[in-house]
């Protein structure tokens, strides 16, 4: 694309606040029940009170098809969310695609099915297993047990004869303990395919993904460390099945959720793990999400690595189920092509010549550069963007739930006293990462951890003449009961609200808070994420290109 095809318009009806436009989001703060079990609603709030009182207030559809998700049934999620916002239109995302790849054969057949092929033949050649790696729940966030389903039928239509499935127990995009239900269904899949007599399809190794291979923006190495030496060497605690490791973990530490399990092999009846990873295997990383898949993948595939010893590398055929980072093409192999965001509001601004920040602790970083960019790791213009990691904390979440709020405004006003930026987003990851927890008290704290931080940037941008948007990337923290068919809370052993771990379908607030100018919001409109671009381009008085969705303000 020319310049040209980048260059914005002013917009006719408003020519912009005079200060930065900043975009905070709130992840994992959405709009519940207004109910005991909303740690949002119970949260001392006075902040986002005031601002749904004072400011221009909305609610915006976080989940579903509104960010290019299968159906309405699927949780939004940051991944997806901050796509949304960033690109100002919507995009099907990886669990559309993969499924769709999966129903038309394209994963499997043609020359979209070509790295497929390869993988299989090189088993069938070698005689060593085909690997499947991933997480195994149905969230929908990172993976789906249906699409593994898929992936084990073909390799028995293929006649691949050994296959090893090493499972990452969820517990946080599903209920927190359910991961037996999938191991379950599972083994009942593996045993069909095991009927025909010269099939060896088996569950050779796990963990919870908070403890193994699920690290991201290079948090914890030690992560994806304890996931090779499992999946790869075979070296863990040895049982003689996944169902019987997992009855067994939780018996010696009552109260652990799934995503916190540790790692574990299954023995043969030799007493020898069923599934190191040879010379001359294929191997696949199921997930279709990237941020948790990149550093595996990057233990596969890296000949240059310090992210730890790996030992003696297999010489495996390696293959994402998608492209997790497409600057650094990571995997070099994938089944499925992900989604090609263009023209992202970032990229829009960096062509007019637009400084922006972006800002966040480690474990949102990615979501307000690369996923907000478009899945695009590298900045546009080094010199017009500037972003920055506040590296986060690597104890458990609900152990200090306010996690680096406090640390992420001291250096945004910092920044945004130097008069360098017309835009900036902020990600407070609060929310989102101790919701996941399912730890009630300490999803209150982090609520009012960020509201707290939202009382000291209101006065900020009122000094700064600017304008700030107030909103979330989906919901977490404001639902943290699981409820049952009549919405009332499902009931432990102990007759205790059991607790939900993971993302919800509820809409998300967005406040304008635009000191000096009298900003209304569009009536009677089904609005989304994919608005807040166009709405933070007329902030910054340009109009938005024709293909993004509306501004949400009246001209």
């Amino acid at each position: 694309m020319s310049g040209d095809d980048f260059l914005l318009e002013r917009h006719p009806g408003f020519a912009g606040v005079e200060g930065p436009v900043v975009v905070c989001v709130m992840d994992g703060v959405g709009i519940g029940r207004r109910d005991t079990g909303d740690a949002v609603w119970q949260a001392r709030t006075p902040h986002l009170d005031w601002l749904a009182a004072n400011a221009p207030t909305t609610a915006l559809a976080a989940h579903g098809i509104a960010v290019g998700m299968p159906s309405n049934d699927d949780m939004g999620n940051s991944e997806v969310g901050h796509n949304a916002i960033g690109a100002g239109r919507i995009f099907d995302q990886g669990a559309k695609l993969v499924q769709q790849a999966i129903r038309a054969e394209t994963l499997f057949e043609g020359e979209t099915g070509a790295v497929w092929q390869a993988l299989t033949e090189r088993v069938r050649e070698s005689g060593e297993a085909f690997h499947f790696i991933g997480l195994l729940s149905d969230g929908n966030v990172h993976s789906h047990i249906q699409h593994l389903f898929a992936l084990l039928q073909r390799c028995d239509r293929e006649e691949v004869r050994k296959v090893r499935v090493h499972i990452l127990m969820d517990g946080r995009d599903v209920p927190e303990t359910s991961g037996l239900d999938y191991i379950d269904a599972l083994e009942a899949q593996l045993d069909t395919l095991n009927e025909k007599g010269d099939r060896d399809y088996r569950i050779a190794s796990g963990g919870g993904r908070m403890v193994v291979t699920m690290d991201r923006y290079e948090a914890d190495w030690a992560v994806v460390e304890r996931g090779w030496q499992t999946h790869v060497h075979g070296q863990a605690r040895g049982f003689a099945s996944a169902r019987q490791a997992i009855q067994t973990l939780r018996s010696e530490e009552p109260g652990i959720g799934d995503q916190n399990l540790p790692p574990f092999v299954i023995d043969g009846d030799d007493g020898k793990p069923l599934g190191p990873i040879g010379d001359g295997a294929s191997v696949v990383l199921f997930n279709f999400r990237g941020d948790r898949a990149i550093e595996i993948s990057r233990a596969f595939e890296a000949d240059d690595f310090d992210g730890f010893d790996r030992g003696t590398r297999p010489k495996v055929g390696y293959a994402g189920m998608m492209e997790y980072d497409g600057d650094l093409q990571v995997p070099s192999q994938y089944l499925v092509a992900p989604p090609a965001i263009d023209r992202t509001l970032g990229e829009h601004l960096a062509r007019n010549g637009i400084h922006q920040l972006a800002i966040s602790e480690t474990q949102k970083y990615g979501h307000v550069t690369y996923f907000w960019n478009g899945n695009r790791s590298s900045s546009f213009d080094d010199d017009l963007e500037r972003y920055i990691e506040v590296p986060s904390d690597t104890l458990p979440f609900e152990e200090r739930p306010w996690m680096k709020a406090a640390e992420i405004t001291d250096r945004l006003l910092t920044e945004l006293a130097t008069g360098g930026y017309r835009h900036a987003r902020v990600n407070f990851a609060n929310g989102d990462m101790v919701g996941h927890t399912g730890r009630y008290e300490a999803s209150i704290q982090a609520v009012e951890a960020v509201d707290l931080q939202l009382g000291r940037l209101l006065p900020a941008i009122r000094a700064l003449n600017g304008a700030l948007l107030v909103t979330a990337d989906h919901g977490n923290a404001d639902e943290m009961f699981e409820l049952d068919q009549r919405g009332a809370p499902k009931l432990d052993a102990e007759g205790q609200p059991r607790c939900r771990t993971s993302h919800t379908l509820n809409a998300v607030p967005l406040h304008v808070f635009a000191p000096g100018h009298d900003l209304r919001l569009k009536p009677g409109r089904k609005v989304g994420l994919a608005n807040l671009a166009a709405t933070v381009l007329q902030l910054l008085g340009y109009a938005a290109p024709a293909d993004y969705h509306a501004s949400l303000l009246e001209d």
